[in-house]
């Protein structure tokens, strides 16, 4: 479809405004943050703060209050869990906006994907075999990491990013066919919508509770004990699915334009 000229005009006219705009918002944002770093107390003066109370509770009261022996686990999925849902919202936006920029349509997806099926790195039968015994062990590591996240380091950052890189080694290794027997368009959407719906709705219910002095009855465990923590091993489960859907989703829009 040709553009006439008006078209042509308007769309020019409307890029020059974009890259202005984009130029001046960069350009405030640039100087907030540098007026931000000026302003900072200067590292190791005498007037600074000495100690902060609020980490002084962390340490102090943490293991008591979350049931978490990691203080970690406890700030970032307790006294900080919506941060923490920030930020997979974050990981979650990013996402949709690469699905929204390079998924192809089904017929475009699939021409290509017959195009290039010949060169795939799934046709080498070494690659395979070492995959193969590669892959087990990395995705019992990856849960490992996530469920052992509340008792010492680890949590559901690190492991999904393993489990995300565990299903692109399967992906690259045995073919998108085989790879979407479990892990296709339907099903990514519904694990990463179902984790983030969870999150939300068992982390505003223990919030509501605790802010109103009612009983939770969500119950802390003995500390260093799997099941212990509370809400921290289900909440660092739903965070390394959604890291581990956004790496594998990313990887796979970026390596062939869909899922």
């Amino acid at each position: 479809m040709e553009l006439n000229p008006v078209e042509i005009r308007l769309l020019r006219r409307f890029r020059k405004m974009y890259m202005v705009t984009a130029f001046l918002v960069s350009l405030a944002m640039t100087a907030v943050l540098l007026l931000t770093v000026f302003n900072l107390p200067a590292f190791g003066k005498a007037g600074n703060p000495a100690e902060n109370e609020v980490i002084g509770r962390y340490i102090e009261k943490g293991l008591e209050e979350t049931g978490a022996v990691n203080i970690v686990a406890a700030v970032i999925l307790d006294y900080r869990a919506f941060d923490t849902l920030g930020e997979t919202l974050v990981l979650f936006t990013a996402l949709v906006a690469v699905l929204m920029l390079l998924k192809d349509e089904a017929g475009v997806f699939n021409r290509r994907y017959r195009e290039r099926s010949k060169f795939e790195p799934e046709k080498d039968q070494i690659f395979r075999s070492v995959a193969g015994m590669l892959i087990p062990c990395l995705l019992v590591f990856s849960i490992y990491i996530i469920v052992n996240g509340h008792l010492s380091a680890g949590g559901g950052f690190a492991g999904g990013a393993i489990l995300g890189a565990t299903l692109v080694l399967y992906n690259i290794a045995y073919g998108l066919e085989k790879a979407r027997g479990f892990i296709n368009e339907k099903n990514f959407l519904r694990f990463i919508t179902a984790a983030l719906l969870f999150y939300s709705v068992v982390k505003g219910y223990s919030f509501f509770t605790g802010g109103n002095h009612l009983p939770s009855v969500i119950p802390l465990g003995f500390p260093g004990s799997i099941f212990s923590g509370g809400l921290i091993l289900p909440l660092n489960i739903t965070v390394g699915i959604v890291v581990a859907c956004v790496v594998y989703g990313a990887f796979c829009l970026f390596n062939r334009g869909g899922l």
